[in-house]
């Protein structure tokens, strides 16, 4: 992420602190189809992103074209759009990350959207047909569409189908693993909180995952566990916390064992 970026998006997430509660599941549906017609308009995309066209003329152009949305939301699209991003996608994330953080902001206290985002994760890293069905380029997004509501019908709550909805019909390149991870995150960044994904070679028992939940959260602050199975680990752990790798796997020492021999 660019600098030019990280400035837009922090301006753009204080907008969304500052409408409150005002920012709910609808604003966040009206994000999510705001974001896929300026994705299918190279016309809004090229002007949009033109660093020569005056932040007013560019809030115009989203007042004009995205009137029939509701008023959180166009007050959201104009900051973004006033902003200056280093790429088209990263406009286009923005849109979408300011959706999911509106639908965490305002779901209710027992709906745990970080969990349910990250079992239908799971769920589709342990079926390949699944996983090849939600990315394959030969589906329409519609289907796909179709096929995530009726797999987490009764399943999930309204606010997590609503992300995993944008997701599937909005790839912008991305595995579905990928951006139920990223989607994860956004939603514990806005209630405070940080994802541990913690790789092993089989699940760890309750307490022990609470244990390195409490003696992680010394270093990093309140953070979510998130366990990934991954047999290659073979023994031990590796942690990964936004940019931060904690390799303590058997299959890493015996890695750097065979470069020292080979050296």
């Amino acid at each position: 992420m660019g600098s030019a970026t990280r400035e837009a998006l922090a301006r753009s997430v204080s907008a969304l602190a500052d409408l409150g509660s005002t920012a709910d599941l609808a604003t966040a549906e009206d994000l999510f189809s705001a974001g896929r017609v300026v994705a299918d308009s190279a016309q809004l995309r090229a002007v949009l992103g033109d660093p020569t066209v005056s932040a007013e003329g560019k809030t115009a152009l989203v007042k004009r074209v995205f009137r029939s949305l509701s008023a959180p939301a166009v007050g959201l699209l104009t900051v973004i759009a006033a902003q200056r991003w280093s790429s088209h996608d990263d406009l286009l994330g923005a849109i979408e990350e300011l959706g999911i953080r509106a639908i965490a902001g305002s779901a209710p206290r027992n709906v745990d959207i970080v969990a349910e985002l990250l079992t239908f994760g799971g769920a589709v890293t342990s079926d390949a047909r699944l996983e090849l069905a939600l990315r394959s380029k030969l589906a329409s997004p519609d289907s796909k569409v179709a096929l995530v509501e009726r797999l987490l019908d009764g399943k999930a709550s309204k606010e997590t189908v609503a992300i995993v909805r944008q997701l599937v019909a909005q790839p912008r390149g991305r595995s579905v693993r990928e951006s139920l991870r990223a989607a994860a995150r956004m939603v514990a960044a806005q209630s405070g909180q940080t994802i541990a994904t913690v790789y092993a070679a089989s699940p760890l028992p309750a307490a022990q995952a609470e244990r390195l939940r409490t003696v992680l959260s010394a270093s990093y602050g309140d953070l979510r566990i998130n366990q990934v199975v991954d047999p290659s680990i073979i023994g031990g752990l590796r942690v990964q916390i936004g940019d931060d790798v904690i390799d303590g796997s058997i299959a890493s020492r015996l890695a750097e064992l065979r470069l020292q021999l080979a050296g």
